[in-house]
């Protein structure tokens, strides 16, 4: 058999990727005033022996109003970088996987419940909830209290604070970050002309939207070690006439590619409830398609992919260069072994399951891993 494509080694800055499967970010909303708790370390635990080739680490607000939902994982404070110390130290016991982590400001779309109890905006003064800040005065959904349109000081505030997050992200060695930059949030409300209807120079022209999140990227990227990655997810349309464009997150692309950033994560919508997605398998594809044809970055492709000869389709053809999984690998927590047995290759598995090794796949696991980490 050929060698897999998806299981074809990558380089992108500090990371040596063993394969193409990446394991995005994925909110838990369980932890306590930010902190992470042992829910935490058994979730990134069992996927840090995945077989993966990364694991990026939940949406972590950059200051408590940043938070999606009051039960959000933060990095704004002594306390919150101690408790994501814990977890990170009881991961590194037992995997090498690279760790990196999402940051994130939910802008309007935050101070709300937990999905599992129905997900709906907490007005300011109620339990759990607080005042929002956007753009522009402009809610989510008719009916939410609006946000408060962000002045020159509260740009100035959300921007170090980016950088700040960075700084401990550094502290505690993780391995690169992810800026989020889709999915409706705070940097995605700047980018579409939807939610920002700023006047200044933040709002109007494409050049202008794209103002913030490139003066956040920069700042995160001057606070972070040079030798470690700083990548971009954003949505690569808003699914909703008069939004973003893919041509116009395209253009965002190259500009960030100039600056120096390592990869970019291409999903899309999250920013409008008039929104209408196409849902179907790799229906974001030819969003990551598209970037990946004009920038040279890495480009990772996301949505709806739950098959090994799917995810080996999309990098072989040069769709994308990487796959992320997130509700397909909760569902399958091995889905890397499954897919380098079907697909012929192999993957890391620690030594104390290299007994699971199936008899008709006699090569599919290397050298297991133990304590790898001081």
């Amino acid at each position: 058999m050929a060698q897999s494509a998806l299981f074809t080694p990558l380089r992108v800055r500090n990371l040596d990727l063993a394969n193409r499967i990446v394991i995005a970010p994925m909110c838990q909303y369980s932890a306590e005033d930010g902190c992470m708790n042992d829910w935490h370390l058994i979730h990134l635990g069992q996927l840090a022996l995945s077989g993966a080739a990364l694991l990026t680490i939940e949406a972590t607000a950059v200051l408590p109003e940043g938070r999606i939902s009051w039960a959000d994982v933060g990095l704004w404070n002594d306390e919150t970088e101690a408790a994501m110390r814990r977890t990170l130290e009881g991961i590194r016991r037992w995997s090498d996987m690279p760790i990196g982590i999402q940051l994130s400001h939910a802008g309007r779309k935050a101070s709300t419940e937990v999905p599992w109890l129905g997900g709906a905006q907490i007005a300011p003064g109620e339990p759990h909830g607080w005042q929002t800040e956007a753009p522009s005065a402009v809610p989510f959904t008719e009916g939410r209290v609006p946000p408060t349109a962000l002045d020159r000081d509260g740009l100035r505030r959300i921007r170090d604070a980016f950088a700040a997050s960075a700084a401990r992200a550094g502290r505690l060695g993780l391995d690169f970050i992810q800026l989020h930059g889709a999915h409706g949030y705070l940097l995605h409300q700047f980018l579409s002309p939807l939610s920002n209807k700023r006047e200044d120079e933040y709002g109007g022209s494409l050049e202008n939207r794209m103002r913030f999140p490139l003066e956040v990227f920069d700042a995160v990227r001057a606070a972070f070690a040079a030798d470690r990655a700083v990548t971009m997810r954003v949505s690569g349309t808003d699914w909703v006439e008069g939004g973003l464009t893919i041509n116009e997150i395209v253009a965002f692309a190259k500009v960030l590619d100039a600056r120096g950033c390592d990869a970019i994560h291409v999903s899309s919508g999250g920013l409008h409830p008039a929104q209408q997605i196409p849902i179907g398998p790799s229906y974001q594809v030819p969003l990551a398609r598209a970037v990946k044809a004009a920038v040279r970055m890495p480009v990772v492709a996301v949505g709806l992919i739950t098959e090994p000869t799917q995810a080996e389709a999309i990098v072989s053809t040069g769709d994308a260069d990487i796959i992320a999984l997130a509700r397909a690998i909760l569902y399958d927590p091995r889905w890397p072994w499954h897919a380098a047995a079907e697909l012929g290759a192999q993957v890391r598995a620690p030594n104390q399951y290299l007994r699971s090794q199936p008899r008709q796949f006699k090569d599919l696991f290397e050298l297991g891993v133990t304590a790898v980490r001081a």
